[in-house]
């Protein structure tokens, strides 16, 4: 707390506020140790110094030592330019150690007011950002700085207000109206997590029956495969005690992910959402989900997919944007995890998105689907008009045959008893079972242990 910078030239000498700008210290959630710091604007506006640097610096270095999760406050204007490349290094010292830290311990970025620069890389690199909404902002570049350069005459909160990467960007995975709902939200979020990647998630005694019914799954999914529903309610109905705490909800709203409690365990959910898009994975969702994927396997969170998604994003645009690289993520990050994996299908998995969302063939330790499931290279409608074409224009009735065949492909071979046939699928489960049976594979699987190729990293298509 008496730290100060040691700066002189263009007035610095005349100023040593104790504490350089920002705090720094420890204390407890729900009894578990976390480190903190919170940067003050009222001090030559947050800016990151030396002596500013080498304290979060240090704060992490006991954070990783001692294996407890990293908390920011940050409220920063940048890089202190009267301090000059001291300045930046402070700002290299900070990364480095979100970088060596990534992974072992959960880091969290909470954003309360304006961060600008340098402020937002070291918020990127970190786990999860909170920003609370109307007086938070990130950019990189702030409104005057882009008048000048583009000729763009926008607003700080059009350019990096908190809505906008909720919405837009997806570099916020929460907000809230103030600040007192924001921190209760952090504690909630830790409240899933371990303390680092080697103890295990916490426990809690939820009072939820594990073998409780979940008949309700049966009408929330309704029989037309073309026929929108909330997946969300089909979560909240097999979590403990119906919480489900969402992450990113307003980002690549096709897919959801977030954390639940099975019988008390932490259980990290992946999910196609059919009433955006139809649950279509696209270049944003597969980001979304890798990343996701990716945290829950560095902190032996075990791994639920919900599948109902007809397949990839066509179009140029998805195309001329990298879907190939970006969905390629998701496969690359379901391959990778080695926590225990499960996955259900809900109504249909077709071609590829089939196999991207935690099928066998990308090491899911147990799969299941409900009756009515149709698996497939692609949906009845557009196999039979591609198989069958000549048929179908032949026929003296082309609606009736066209019906026919689709009817009979849906029999043959988009029935899940294909899939359970050849050993692709676990059991098909009844709706009401899903709760009890979806607990007890995790039960069995919580000891996993799987060994991986001895290698420094893998390189993931970023």
């Amino acid at each position: 707390m008496f730290t100060t910078h040691r700066a002189v030239g263009l007035g610095m000498e005349k100023s040593h506020p104790y504490g350089d700008g920002v705090v720094t210290g420890w204390g407890k959630i729900d009894g578990r140790t976390v480190y903190l710091f919170a940067q003050d604007f009222t001090v030559m506006g947050g800016s990151v110094g030396e002596a500013h640097g080498k304290k979060i610096a240090h704060l992490m270095d006991l954070a990783l030592q001692n294996g407890a999760p990293v908390i920011g406050l940050n409220d920063s204007g940048g890089a202190r330019i009267q301090e000059g490349v001291d300045a930046l290094a402070g700002y290299g010292d900070i990364f480095y150690r979100n970088v060596r830290a990534s992974g072992v311990i959960p880091q969290i970025s909470i954003i309360l007011g304006p961060c600008a620069g340098g402020a937002v890389y070291s918020p990127a690199i970190t786990d999860f950002v909170f920003m609370v909404e109307n007086n938070a902002h990130m950019f990189i570049t702030g409104p005057e700085v882009v008048r000048t350069v583009t000729h763009e005459d926008i607003s700080a909160t059009e350019l990096g207000g908190a809505e906008v990467h909720r919405c837009r960007s997806g570099v916020a995975h929460f907000t809230a109206v103030d600040e007192e709902s924001l921190l209760q939200n952090v504690r909630w979020l830790l409240s899933f997590l371990p303390s680092n990647n080697l103890m295990a998630p916490p426990t809690v005694s939820s009072g939820d029956d594990p073998n409780r019914l979940t008949a309700e799954i049966a009408d929330l999914i309704p029989q037309n495969p073309q026929q929108p529903y909330y997946v969300l309610q089909v979560i909240e109905a097999i979590a403990d005690n119906g919480e489900f705490l969402e992450i990113q909800s307003g980002y690549a709203t096709n897919l959801v992910i977030g954390f639940m409690h099975l019988n008390g365990h932490t259980v990290g959910v992946v999910a196609n959402q059919p009433d955006t898009l139809a649950g279509v994975l696209d270049i944003n969702a597969s980001d979304k989900g890798a990343r996701f994927i990716r945290f829950c396997d560095a902190f032996h969170i075990p791994l639920l997919t919900l599948v109902d998604t007809p397949g990839f994003m066509p179009g140029a645009e998805q195309e001329y944007g990298g879907i190939i690289r970006h969905g390629a993520k998701m496969i690359y990050a379901y391959a990778e995890a080695t926590v225990p994996k499960v996955a259900l299908i809900l109504r249909k998995a077709y071609g590829g998105a089939y196999i991207v969302m935690s099928s066998k063939h990308l090491g899911s330790d147990m799969n299941f689907s409900l009756p009515g499931a149709e698996i497939a290279v692609m949906g009845p409608e557009a196999a039979v008009n591609i198989v069958f074409r000549k048929e179908i224009e032949a026929a003296e009735d082309r609606d009736t045959s066209q019906k026919e065949l689709i009817q009979k492909y849906r029999q043959d071979l988009a029935t899940p008893l294909v899939a359970a046939a050849r050993g692709y699928l676990d059991d098909i489960l009844q709706p009401e079972e899903c709760r009890a049976r979806l607990i007890q594979a995790f039960e069995v699987l919580r000891d996993k242990r799987q060994s991986v190729s001895k290698r420094k990293h893998g390189n993931i298509p970023l």
